[in-house]
């Protein structure tokens, strides 16, 4: 064992994987995919700084345009010589079979490092579990599992040292999200114990077998029958030697760290009689069990299985104990249609060998289970029940254990009561909001502890895939011992919320333990917050004698300069009275932490901070209390009108009990209702739009920019105000005495973005900081908002055939069919959604990419692709990230050929049906609104013509009938799926000539996965893959599809040009081809200083060139003119004022001024030569020059 002083960090499993893979490589080529982007991330930035490898390189870390092609160029780096990685999950790994197959047939010695990930089924989901790797256990690699956040740092190496040996790739994978994203207290290995790992002479052989024209030879030849068998058959003895090189490379590595490691590993009792097979973090919750329940007299073991592939019998028989009678395999996946999951049909074809060989005894009573799919929770509870049910005579084969199975029946009883108790051990829990700093907050506080202190400290942090502004929970552990604990809290000492409006939706308290310390942030007053609590929360509190602190940490954050975000302040709140460090030491350490974290930042910000300190300290006050003196009741989750599956399904997963939910409540094959969003009612905001009747010029805009639908405007008879609501505002209407106006602002559904009032265009003169609409707090005016939001939905909506929709003064009166949507506050890609669905939602139907867009529109609980009050609106679905193009024009294709059938039919039909009435059926003019109004009651009518008819051809109608309306087909999706994994479907669909509408929302970066560079990133931004800024230029969209005459293309911004946008649109949609409009979305990946900002920067981004807005439609040149209009003039102003009001700029000018002076340079050249060349085919004269 080395005798180097241990080096303690604490770290995620995904940094841990990606130090080892960064020292023991030369190249990494890499593609975002959640939850393994951030290991790319590292590799990215460690390059960016310079760091060195093992032998002194710097690697070259490069982004492909899919994992596909990242395996690919990965496959021929490893051909040309040089160690090379990289690291994927999900779908992303099945991208990388084809040349995983390759790799391992030319026996090849690589790693990849993937955290596993659910696969998209009927339902995609980003957690954890192993089917993605299982779908790779069959093509040659070597499969490795890590358990720990340590356990990933020290397989690695392993991996990395044996795949040299052996001459056979490994794939090493840990559970994601589970173990990927816990952060904990762990040993790094030193770079001394890596060298004596990884032989230099192994190097130089993988060095030597690369393809090399000084000695030149053929690899990846095709071959015929004659031959092909035996090739296969020729790799037989490196597989055969696998397994005892990784057991020797085990042995090396427990005696250089004192870790020591097996292929098989056993924990529990040496004659147990019933003993669990696993793999993955649930190993470590097995091993928590175990200990627990052999102190209390059971003989229960566990085989933990290290290395899967190739699957070694022997190492299995040497640990397993001879005096099991009944075995339980457990397996993290889940493979319909097969008689056992794959760890559990090893295991039987292991023992049924072994004892048919001799290797044991007799064989036991063997049975399979599924547990912990998509991350599920798997508990000390659950391993007990497991063990359980094999205590029984005949035990349940094909189980499953953390659901209610009330379908099959397959699930096994939990004694929910069963919970493993460590004294000493510090247990907090936080409820926090997306973007609010909790999450960071909290991660910091782990490092302050883990690295200040002798304690262990694990960290492990939920949230859905939404992310901001969705609800957040921190779980944090720390104490005396190593933490062997990969589940949720489920009895907390401290427990800390946020956000007032959390204890009025779910039931926080349920998880604190008796005397436990609750700490609130809410906007009231020490002597006032006591009355504002519901009574069951009082309740709870008294009940469970817990220690009640309040802050107003809201107030602290507006005085000191800190904004909306209350991270320095809540974690102030935790370290004064937690009582995890002594209160000094731990305002101390804080303070430490800030200058460490924001001192490049500038002296100001350190300031805030401290003073943010200073000031929670003096705010900070614990809440006396005798009894229940509030008359608050929780309100219903949803309202007791929603339908019955929203009551039953939905409404538990919104409060946090989705995991109680039985199987026969979820749809057999992933089909959910829409417009659920508007049950929800998040309530995330402190402060909402509040209108000025009086002062607005009624022009629509605030409705067109709000990201979450929640303003609404309407015109009505205003007779029909007299069952009004006292508070129901409205104001006349100009030039129409008879009419009313009023815009409804849904205040629970609101985000508080304020982008509704940096666009309104109208000042008060006596105040002109004040506009016709500003924010104002929220809770005075909740319930008589709920009241008007009411009577505003039974006012009558404006006959759409009389408004013209090409203007936003009449567009405001569509009804949204994309509403309340769980985007980002501020968010620039949903006020696109909600044009698209205000003009053709009652007969769209969305093909959505993977990504930003099909999360906030598609993930549960609830979805916002809504319903207008007849019950149309747009069918939306979701396939993969990289077909999505495709899976459109299959839309376009099934619509076009089945109303030619319809068509058919009806010709068929002509004398059942009437020869005009056949005519104008399959004649419709359904170029504008009351066409299609026309031709869909010639469809009802259709339908009650055919009631009753016998006739095959009538029934065949029936079912085809709806496809004679009109239907417009949008393909939507970012800039990461048009400018990279999805542009080569793009470009084919755009070729086809079918009538298909593409939508980019372009964010110039992977908004979904946290911000990595896509083709779309600008000359000069940061972006994680572009951790030294992006080099090359964005790749001009718009202009390759104009290569295409018959495609219209668009480029928009609606903060620049409302009304060109719409415009677009509208052209788009009319245009009988393929059309695409690329839509400037700005980010809060983009680092603005308040998302409100983003108006104004769309119009810096157009003013300075970088966003020419332009139209090219081929109807025009069909009329002899030229088919692109540019829509934006010349640059006006230098690219820096747009460029260095976003932190993904300025990060560069910060840290390498030099180099950001030269791109920018080179930007700022790009976009004169751009405008120039724009200019020229709009056949404009030409421009003066941009301002430099």
């Amino acid at each position: 064992m080395s005798n180097q002083k241990k080096k303690i960090a604490i770290i995620d499993g995904n940094e841990a994987a990606a130090h080892i893979a960064y020292l023991t490589n030369e190249v990494a080529a890499i593609y975002p995919i959640t939850p393994s982007s951030n290991m790319g991330e590292w590799a990215d930035e460690w390059a960016a700084q310079g760091r060195k490898n093992l032998w002194g390189a710097v690697p070259r870390v490069v982004e492909m345009q899919s994992e596909a092609g990242a395996a690919g160029a990965v496959h021929g780096a490893l051909q040309s010589g040089a160690l090379t990685t990289t690291f994927t999950a999900s779908q992303g790994l099945l991208l990388m079979i084809p040349n995983m197959y390759k790799i391992a047939g030319e026996l090849t010695s690589t790693v990849f490092h993937v955290s596993a990930r659910s696969l998209a089924a009927s339902a995609l989901s980003i957690f954890g579990d192993h089917q993605d790797v299982m779908a790779c256990r069959q093509i040659g690699w070597a499969m490795l599992a890590s358990n720990s956040v340590q356990e990933v740092m020290d397989m690695a190496l392993i991996a990395q040292a044996a795949t040299l040996k052996a001459r056979v790739p490994f794939l090493h994978f840990f559970d994601g999200f589970r173990t990927s994203h816990e952060i904990s207290k762990i040993e790094m290995i030193s770079n001394e114990v890596i060298r004596q790992m990884i032989s230099d002479q192994l190097v130089a052989d993988h060095r030597a077998r690369a393809l090399n024209p000084e000695k030149p030879f053929i690899r990846g030849t095709a071959q015929n029958p004659d031959v092909y068998f035996q090739g296969r058959e020729a790799v037989n003895k490196f597989y055969e030697a696998c397994a005892e090189i990784v057991a020797s490379t085990m042995t090396e590595f427990g005696k250089l760290t004192g870790r020591n490691y097996k292929p098989f590993d056993y924990v529990g009792a040496p004659d147990a009689d019933r003993v669990i097979v696993l793999m993955g973090s649930g190993a470590e919750t097995a091993l928590e069990t175990i200990t627990d329940l052999n102190a209390k007299g059971e003989k229960l073991g566990a085989v933990i299985v290290r290395l899967y592939r190739p699957f070694a019998a022997k190492y299995f028989f040497d640990v397993l104990p001879k005096s099991v009678r009944a075995i339980a395999v457990l397996d993290r996946t889940k493979e319909p249609g097969s008689d056992g999951e794959p760890l559990y049909k090893d295991v039987l074809a292991a023992l049924a060998q072994g004892i048919a060989a001799g290797d044991f005894p007799a064989m036991p009573k063997v049975i399979g289970g599924r547990y912990g799919l998509s991350s599920k929770e798997f508990t000390p509870a659950m391993v007990k029940a497991v063990f359980t049910e094999l205590a029984k005579d005949q035990p349940k084969n094909g189980f499953t254990v953390g659901i209610t199975d009330d379908v099959t029946h397959t699930s096994l009883d939990i004694d929910s009561t069963y919970v493993i108790r460590h004294p000493g051990v510090t247990n907090a829990m936080f409820f926090g909001l997306g973007a609010d700093g909790t999450v960071g907050a909290n991660k910091n506080s782990i490092k302050i502890i883990g690295e200040e202190t002798d304690f262990y400290a694990q960290g492990y942090f939920v949230y859905d895939s939404k992310k901001s502004g969705s609800r957040t929970t921190s779980h944090l552990r720390f104490g005396p011992n190593p933490i062997h604990s990969p589940y949720l809290i489920q009895k907390a000492s401290f427990v800390a919320c946020h956000q007032y409006e959390f204890l009025l939706q779910t039931d926080i308290l349920r998880y604190a333990s008796t005397g436990a310390v609750f700490l609130l942030n809410s906007p009231f007053k020490p002597d006032e917050v006591w009355d504002k609590l519901p009574k069951k929360v009082q309740a709870k509190i008294i009940e469970k004698k817990i220690k009640f602190y309040n802050i107003d940490g809201y107030d602290v954050a507006q005085r000191t300069g800190m904004g909306t975000r209350v991270n320095t302040i809540m974690q102030t709140c935790f370290f004064a009275i937690s009582g995890v460090l002594p209160k000094d030491d731990a305002i101390a350490k804080i303070k430490e932490s800030i200058k460490k974290t924001y001192g490049r930042k500038g002296d100001e910000i350190v300031r805030k901070n401290f003073l943010a300190v200073d000031e929670t300290l003096a705010n900070l006050h614990e809440i006396p209390y005798t009894a229940v003196t509030s008359t608050i009741e929780m309100p219903p989750v949803v309202p007791p009108e929603s339908p019955e599956f929203v009551q039953e399904v939905i409404a538990p997963i919104m409060v946090g009990d989705g995991d109680a939910l039985p199987v026969s409540k979820m749809p057999v094959d992933g089909t959910f209702p829409s417009a659920t969003t508007r049950w929800e009612r998040r309530n995330v905001a402190l402060n909402v739009p509040i209108w000025e009747s009086e002062e607005c010029i009624q022009c629509g805009t605030c409705s067109f920019v709000c990201p979450h639908a929640c303003i609404r405007c309407n015109e009505y008879d205003k007779d029909l105000l007299a069952k009004a609501p006292a508070s129901f505002k409205h104001a006349p209407v100009r030039n129409k005495p008879d009419k009313a106006y009023t815009l409804q602002v849904y205040v629970e559904d609101c985000t508080g973005c304020g982008v509704c009032v940096a666009s309104c265009p109208k000042k008060l003169k006596d105040d002109p900081t004040r506009k016709a609409i500003n924010l104002g707090p929220k809770l005075p005016i909740k319930e008589q908002e709920q009241a008007n939001i009411k009577f505003f939905e039974t006012l009558p909506l404006i006959d759409r055939s009389k408004l013209n929709l090409t203007m936003v003064k009449d567009a405001q009166f569509c009804l949204p069919l994309f509403e309340f949507s769980g985007a980002c506050a501020g968010c620039g890609e949903t006020p696109y959604l909600g044009l698209l669905s205000k003009l053709f939602g009652d007969r769209a139907l969305v093909a959505n990419a993977t990504g930003c867009s099909s999360i906030y529109g598609g993930n549960l609980p609830t979805t916002p692709w809504a319903q207008d009050r007849d019950g149309r609106g747009p069918a939306w679905a979701n396939s993969l990230f990289e077909d999505t193009a495709e899976f459109g024009l299959g839309f376009r294709v099934t619509c076009d050929q089945q109303a030619a059938y319809a068509r058919q039919l009806v010709q068929e039909l002509r004398d059942d049906l009437g020869a005009e009435f056949a005519d104008a059926i399959c004649q419709a003019d359904q170029k504008d609104e009351a066409g299609i109004a026309a031709q869909r009651e010639r469809v009802a009518e259709l339908k009650k013509k055919l009631a009753g008819n016998a006739k095959p051809a009538a029934l065949n109608l029936l079912a085809v009938a709806d496809f004679l309306i009109q239907r417009s087909v949008w393909i939507v999706g970012g800039d990461g799926w048009a400018y990279d994994i999805g542009y080569g479907g793009l470009d084919h669909v755009l070729a086809t000539g079918a009538n298909v509408n593409i939508l980019v929302l372009d964010t110039e970066v992977y908004s979904n996965t946290g911000g990595q560079a896509s083709k779309s990133t600008p000359t000069g931004a940061v972006a994680k893959f572009a951790a030294g800024g992006k080099a090359s230029a964005k790749k001009d969209l718009a202009m390759m599809a104009m290569s295409y005459e018959n495609v219209y293309v668009a480029r928009v911004a609606f903060g620049a040009n409302t009304p060109q946008t719409i415009k677009a649109f509208k052209e788009a949609e009319a245009h009988d081809g393929p059309s695409i409009i690329i839509a400037y979305s700005h980010c809060i990946a983009h680092g603005l200083r308040d998302m409100r900002d983003g108006l104004e920067q769309q119009k810096l981004a157009v003013n300075s060139g970088h966003w020419i807005l332009c139209r090219r439609n081929p109807a025009l040149a069909a009329e002899g003119k030229n088919p692109l209009q540019l829509d934006s003039r010349a640059p006006s102003v230098p690219l820096a004022d747009y460029i260095y009001n976003e932190t993904r700029y300025k990060m560069l000018q910060k840290s390498d001024p030099e180099t950001a002076a030269q791109l920018l340079e080179a930007a700022q050249a790009n976009v004169n030569k751009r405008w120039a060349q724009y200019a020229k085919m709009a056949d404009l004269p030409p421009p003066a020059d941009a301002k430099a």
